[in-house]
């Protein structure tokens, strides 16, 4: 959800702005591979492809992915993905599943409490072991894995990085947070490997 919508007739001037914020190398080459994507969510055909590539992505990390038709109340129930969903909810949860330890894979909703799509909340609140201050460092890990996943899969990762919000806070913080976020998920290898869009050296 947006926290602070911003008129599409404004969104290239501050997208200007935030760019021009980023100081390192790492941070204008990830910004600028998401920047040359779509603002707008795929529909139709188009979205049953991404949704395909997500699923692909996911199971080559070793993600179980549950077949269509089966009723699932988590996008991650601790045993196996949700496949009845969008692509750039897939790839969210699939940056979860890579970014968690083998012990918080065996957790509805990574042991992070419920997510916006969880149906049953109560289990999911049962399964929390993170505080919010670790969720939250997790989701922000997540979010942003995920979105550069989408921009290597030429998904829309423009609409997920407005959707999740990393233009919030666009004069004091956003830039900070995004670089801050990055060398961590850099730092930790998640930047390096077939899988990911950018190889550093």
């Amino acid at each position: 959800m947006i926290l602070t919508a911003i008129p599409r007739e404004q969104l290239g001037p501050v997208l200007d702005r935030f760019e021009a914020s980023l100081g390192d190398p790492l941070s204008r080459a990830v910004f600028g591979c998401t920047r040359a994507t779509s603002a707008d969510r795929a529909v139709g055909a188009a979205a049953e492809r991404h949704r395909q590539a997500a699923l692909t992505l996911a199971r080559g990390l070793g993600m179980a992915i549950y077949p269509e038709g089966v009723d699932c109340a988590h996008n991650w129930d601790g045993t196996a993905l949700n496949s009845a969903t969008e692509a750039y909810v897939i790839l969210h949860e699939a940056a979860h599943f890579l970014l968690a330890p083998t012990e918080r894979r065996r957790l509805i909703d990574f042991g992070l409490g419920p997510g916006p799509d969880t149906r049953d909340r109560a289990a999911a609140e049962r399964s929390a072991v993170l505080s919010p201050l670790a969720r939250d460092e997790d989701e922000a890990a997540a979010s942003l894995l995920g979105i550069i996943w989408e921009a290597k899969l030429a998904q829309p990762a423009l609409a997920s990085f407005l959707d999740q919000n990393w233009l919030e806070g666009l004069d004091r913080s956003a830039h900070s947070h995004f670089t801050t976020v990055l060398d961590k998920l850099h730092r930790r290898g998640f930047l390096e490997g077939s899988i990911s869009p950018y190889s550093i050296r």
